[in-house]
C-alpha cells in the first residue's frame, strides 16, 4: 500500500459538483492498493498515518501527530500512485490491484482510522473526483508498507 499524506489547512473532495468529503486542519491521504497488499498491511499503514508526527509543537518542531494537533483525516483513493513509471512516457497500471480488491482494502484502511477515533470523510472509490487543498508547509510524505 502507498499513502501520500499531506498536512493541510483545508481539504475537500467533490464528485459531480457536490462536496462529498471535507476537513479543516489535518491530513489529506491519497491511498493506492497493490496486488500483494493485505489487511495486515492496511492496518499497519493506518497506524503509521495516524501516528506520524508531522505537525509542529510549541517549539516549531514536527513532534505532534494529527490527533495531538486536533486534526482530521480525509482519505481519497488514488490508484495512479501505484503505477509503474520506470520506463517510457506513459504510466503502466499492471502494478495496480483490481478494483474490487482495492476497494475492500481502501474501506478497511478507513475503518481502521475510524476505530482510532477519526471521522474519516472519503472520496468516492473509482469516481472522477476533484480535490481541493491548502497544503500547510508544504508538508508532504509518502509512506509505503
Amino acid at each position: 500500500m502507498i499513502a501520500l499524506i499531506q498536512r493541510v489547512g483545508y481539504a475537500s473532495v467533490t464528485v459531480n459538483n457536490k462536496v462529498i468529503g471535507e476537513i479543516e486542519r489535518g491530513l489529506l491521504v491519497f491511498l493506492a492498493v497493490q496486488p500483494q497488499d493485505t489487511q495486515a498491511k492496511a492496518k499497519r499503514l493506518a497506524e503509521r498515518v495516524a501516528g506520524y508526527r508531522m505537525f509542529n509543537d510549541e517549539n516549531g518542531k514536527m513532534n505532534l501527530n494529527v490527533k495531538q494537533a486536533g486534526g482530521d483525516i480525509l482519505v481519497v483513493s488514488q490508484f495512479t500512485l501505484a503505477a509503474d513509471t520506470n520506463s517510457g512516457m506513459r504510466p503502466s497500471f499492471t502494478t495496480v490491484a483490481k478494483p474490487e480488491f482495492s476497494n475492500d482494502l481502501y474501506q478497511y484502511f478507513c475503518q481502521q482510522l475510524r476505530e482510532k477515533g477519526f471521522k474519516v470523510p472519503t472520496g468516492e472509490f473509482a469516481a472522477d473526483m476533484k480535490v481541493q487543498l491548502l497544503n500547510d508547509g508544504p508538508v508532504t510524505f509518502t509512506i509505503s508498507i
